[in-house]
Parts: C-alpha cells; structure tokens; sequence
C-alpha cells in the first residue's frame, strides 16, 4: 500500500494556478528567443540543481566547480575526487532524465528506477551494491545526530512488491491528477520505501524531476525543484516534512497535506527565480549584442561574454564547446577579448579562467545581476 495524496484545499488550487499561469509564461519566454541565449541558462540551472542536491547529501562542491566539472575540467577542479565522482554521476542521471522527458515509447520500470539508481550510485558499487533493492533494513538517522532514528524502513522483502505499485501508479494512477502533485507523491512514496542501501534521497528528487519533465510543459533543468531543496533553510524544511508527514516507520494513511504544501512553495518560488533568470538572460544578451555591433565583435564572442557576465567566469573549453569552436578558434576569441579589456584573465594553461574586464561596461554587468525578491505563495 502505498501514501495518498490528500485532497488540495482552495489554496491549494489557488498556487497551482499561480504556478501553471507562471510556466506557461516561462514556456512562451524561453521559446521565442533563440537557443543560444538560453543554452548557458540551461547549463547554469543544471549546475545549480546538481549543486544543492549533492550539498543535502553532504558533498560540497560550489556550482561554478560543478559547470567546471560538466565541461571537462576535471583536472582544474579542486575539490576531493569523491566530490567530483558524486557531481558527474548526477550529470550523467539528469542527462538521461533529459533524454528521457520526450521519448515516445517510455514506460516506468522496475528496471529504470535501477538503472537510473546504478548512474548515480554505480561508482560507489561494490559497498553497497548499486541497482539492486536491499536486502536488509536501513536507518535514516536525524540530520546532525548520527545515533538517534528518524524513520525505520520497511522489511526488505516487501520491497519489490512495493515498488512494483509505485511503478503501476506511475504508469496508471491518478492519471487526472495534476502532474506536480504526482510528482511530489512520487518522491514521498520512493523516499519512504527506501529500496536501496543508499542514494534513496537522490533518487527521490531525480524521480521527482523526471515525473515532472514527462508531464510538464518545461524542460527538466527548468522543472526541477532540487536547487530549492538544496537551500540552507528549505533543506531543513525538506528534512522536517519527511519526518513530520511518514512517521517514525512506513504508515500510509497519514496525512501529507504538510508535504504538498512544502512542494508546491518549492515549485513556485523557483518558477519564480527561473523567470527571474531568463529575464536577466535575456537582457543581457541584448545589451552584449548591441555593444558587439558597436566593437565589431564576432557574434559567437557574444557566448563568452555572456557566460562570463552571468556567471562571473569563462573557460576555454566551455566556450569551444558551446560555439563548436577548434581550440585553436576559440583560444584567439579570448584571447581577443582579453585585449580589447572585455575579459580579464586568471591562472595559467589547464587552469585558465576569464572574469568580466575593465572596458566592459559596468551598466551592463549590473543590469545582468539585478537583485529580485521571491514571495511565498501561501503568504500571498
């Protein structure tokens, strides 16, 4: 048996309304541009999500390190190679997950839950085995308190059978229902089931982007909640619920009312800073393409210069790689805009990196990072 989800109250209904009207509007803004203005927001919104969920696990890596990682510059990083293990196998799960989010013949499976569980856990195989259900009881103990128990998991041996109604549910269940509850309850039910020895909380959260890509009119990086989640204060939050709403032992028939509401401020607060970022995006690129005109600049060099607004920083290969560029063409481009004192440049060789120069325009930097303020919808 599974947990239920409750019926939403007016308000309920009422925020989801809000959300719908505000991604159908993040929807018309990100398609009515062209793709190279949103590909850096894409890879940014990437970054951070795999950022926060890896800090709610106790990885820290800063999201431009992660940016850094996802182009290739593994060497350049400095952080453990557990930190990098753990960044690049969550890459490689919300590369599936996109790849995944349009596909015509796609089916919820026991065996996708495990392969997509050997992505992100697969390095650490053998201890504990990856892609297999556990096969004995685990204790999630309270954040911060390794000896006290916050939840005591289901027998192993109901495992399978359990998973196999979540699986039914994804494919059949609630059909009507609206698809980001669906998701929440997705990653309520998978997270309480707890069917592997570890990464169940990753696993979660990838589940829940991934029922969201599927049924949502956004592309993963811009329907996943996980940088919400990952939040100093949104990750106690998340920790709180989970103990609050399933019990100290699985209990379907509690009431997840605290849950839905904690996911759905989560969906519409990072809507909200979303658009924020699209609008910034957007701006930005305008304002580069209009100085560009006048320094006759090569249009592709608007690339780097609006990484390196955005976020601060360029490397040599994220910029190749965004423009389909030889090395050999895209070291003279930096190293162009370096002269001309648009960039400015760090380190040496593999380690290089450009931040925004002296001769680019303050206005433009400052009108790129805009601060905005987010409102909570259930205060509203």
């Amino acid at each position: 048996m599974l947990y239920e989800l409750p019926r939403p109250t007016d308000t309920d209904r009422r925020v989801l309304d809000d959300i719908d009207t505000r991604r159908d509007a993040l929807q018309h803004a990100v398609q009515r541009v062209p793709t190279t203005w949103t590909r850096g927001l894409r890879r940014q919104l990437t970054a951070s999500a795999i950022a926060a969920s890896n800090t709610i696990e106790g990885y820290s890596v800063p999201v431009e390190s992660v940016g850094d990682l996802m182009d290739g510059e593994r060497e350049s990083v400095r952080t453990s190679e557990e930190n990098k293990a753990e960044t690049l196998a969550h890459q490689q799960a919300m590369t599936y997950i996109r790849s995944l989010h349009d596909a015509a013949d796609f089916r919820y499976e026991k065996s996708l839950l495990n392969s997509l569980h050997w992505i992100l856990q697969g390095h650490h195989h053998p201890h504990p085995p990856s892609g297999r259900w556990r096969t004995g009881p685990v204790r999630v103990t309270a954040p911060g308190d390794p000896m006290a128990t916050d939840y005591q998991t289901p027998d192993a041996d109901l495992v399978p059978d359990l998973i196999g109604e979540l699986v039914d549910w994804l494919n059949s269940g609630d059909l009507d229902t609206h698809h980001l509850l669906r998701a929440a309850m997705a990653h309520f039910n998978l997270v309480k089931i707890h069917p592997w020895n570890d990464g169940n909380g990753r696993m979660s959260r990838s589940l829940q982007t991934l029922v969201l890509a599927r049924s949502s009119v956004l592309a993963p990086e811009f329907a996943s909640i996980e940088e919400w989640l990952g939040m100093p204060e949104h990750t106690w939050a998340y920790y709180a619920a989970l103990k609050q709403v399933g019990g100290p032992v699985y209990s379907p028939g509690r009431d997840l009312r605290p849950w839905i509401e904690l996911n759905l401020r989560a969906y519409h607060e990072q809507t909200q800073r979303v658009q924020h970022r699209v609008d910034r995006s957007n701006t930005a690129w305008q304002n580069l393409e209009d100085l560009a005109g006048q320094l006759g600049l090569r249009e592709r060099q608007i690339t780097a210069l609006h990484d390196a607004v955005l976020t601060r920083r360029v490397r040599r290969l994220r910029y190749e790689h965004s423009e389909n560029l030889t090395t050999q063409q895209a070291g003279r481009d930096l190293t162009d805009l370096t002269t001309r004192g648009l960039l400015t440049a760090h380190g040496q060789t593999k380690g290089r990196y450009y931040t925004p120069g002296p001769n680019l325009p303050a206005p433009l930097i400052e009108a790129a990072r805009t601060p905005y303020t987010i409102t909570d919808p259930y205060q509203a």
